[in-house]
């Protein structure tokens, strides 16, 4: 079976180069390379708090910073995959804290949850949840990392 194809661009939004953490091409794009599973086109930038706000409230009507955006654009099922996949740094530093996870982790779990979403995955039923949950922790384990849903000190 041939690796799917991918077409990466990463985007640093007004002051997310300078913050510590933030991942670099090299990085995203070996978290997205395990989870595809068709040939893609994928956006991902950082961006601050100001802009991840505005980016909610836009286009889900939530007055709030959120962790990841993703963006599908399907035009139909021959294509690739395309996609945008907006992290906003200062919410994925604020969790990996809370919830005693390295950062770097924090952004691969979100990279990976970002392309399923891309793709078509959702979590919006408990079925759903726990396949998309279940993929997510098996991509995460290939890539070194722990499973993102176990309990982590607080």
């Amino acid at each position: 079976m041939t690796m799917p194809k991918l077409s990466l661009s990463v985007q640093a939004g007004r002051g997310t180069r300078q913050r510590p953490g933030v991942p670099r091409r090299p990085q995203v794009l070996a978290w997205l390379r395990p989870a595809l599973f068709a040939d893609a086109e994928f956006t991902v930038r950082f961006v601050d708090e100001e802009e991840g706000r505005a980016l909610n409230r836009t286009y889900r009507g939530k007055d709030y910073a959120t962790n990841v955006l993703t963006f599908a654009y399907a035009e139909n099922e021959d294509d690739p995959v395309r996609g945008d996949i907006v992290l906003c740094c200062p919410v994925v530093e604020r969790e990996a804290a809370e919830q005693g996870k390295p950062l770097e982790a924090h952004y691969a779990h979100l990279v990976v949850h970002g392309a399923l979403h891309a793709q078509g995955y959702d979590h919006e039923d408990e079925d759903e949840a726990q396949e998309m949950e279940a993929l997510e922790t098996e991509l995460l384990a290939t890539l070194g990392y722990p499973d993102p849903y176990a309990d982590h000190a607080a």
